[in-house]
């Protein structure tokens, strides 16, 4: 075999073994069920949240490029890890979501985030302590 293709090989195997291990953790720190119910429930109004939040001009705009990119993450039929499994499935959506939140609020403060909340105070309250955001 060529050199190359033994580049190849090791290049797939160590992407192969990351895949792996970001597996391994995403089980290890998968949500338990109360957690991911709530996060369910509170999915339509986190989507038309990071949407607002996105389209909102007085927000850096570092801040909106990564809350567009969130949003064409979540969009994308293809995840890093596939939605089909259990679980962990939607662990991957839901990690990403946690951290732009925490960037968007560190950069432009927990107000913008409740400012544009589409829903309940109390799923608010719920979303700050899924996310761990400040109040």
């Amino acid at each position: 075999m060529p050199g190359w293709a033994w580049t190849l090989v090791g290049a797939g195997a160590g992407l192969l073994l990351c895949w792996l291990v970001l597996l391994a953790v995403l089980w290890a720190a998968r949500p338990d069920e109360l957690r991911a119910r709530e996060l369910l429930r509170l999915l339509p109004d986190v989507l038309r949240l990071v949407r607002r939040l996105a389209a909102d001009r007085s927000l850096p705009r570092g801040v909106r490029v990564r809350l567009w990119l969130l949003l064409g993450y979540l969009a994308l039929p293809v995840d890093l890890v596939p939605d089909v499994l259990p679980v962990i499935g939607f662990a991957d959506d839901a990690i990403a979501v946690a951290l732009v939140l925490r960037a968007v609020v560190r950069r432009a403060g927990p107000d913008a985030v409740a400012r544009h909340w589409p829903g309940t105070e109390a799923g608010l309250a719920a979303l700050r302590r899924v996310t761990r955001l400040p109040g």
